[in-house]
């Protein structure tokens, strides 16, 4: 058989599977009396334009929210860093937290500050 009459018969037998399963589709949908769509429910919602925000303003509104922290914040309120030593792998199954201890007292010093 030629490639050519190979296509045909495919696209023939393609288009027969296609016509039987819409008869099924279109008998099953009158049969239950299915809902009908009209245009308005098939037409998407118009999409509403952004609006424009003013930068300051959305600038003060953060620093309203955090309170100033993160502008004062810095590592001076931590006390003495965490010290990690050798390889930290917390990305693979097997991987780990650093070694080493957050004492309350770093915890509760970086609250208090501020």
């Amino acid at each position: 058989m030629k490639l050519s009459e190979l296509k045909k018969t495919l696209k023939e037998v393609v288009k027969e599977a296609i016509q039987e399963e819409l008869k099924d589709m279109l008998y099953e949908s009158f049969k239950s009396g299915g809902q009908t769509l009209t245009q308005t429910q098939m037409t998407p919602p118009p999409i509403q334009p952004k609006q424009q925000v003013d930068p300051q303003a959305l600038r003060e509104s953060y620093k309203n929210i955090l309170g100033e922290t993160a502008a004062n914040f810095n590592t001076s309120q931590v006390g003495r860093p965490l010290q990690m030593n050798g390889p930290v792998d917390t990305t693979s199954p097997n991987g780990r937290l650093p070694e080493g201890e957050v004492s309350m007292d770093q915890i509760m010093g970086i609250m208090n500050k501020g």
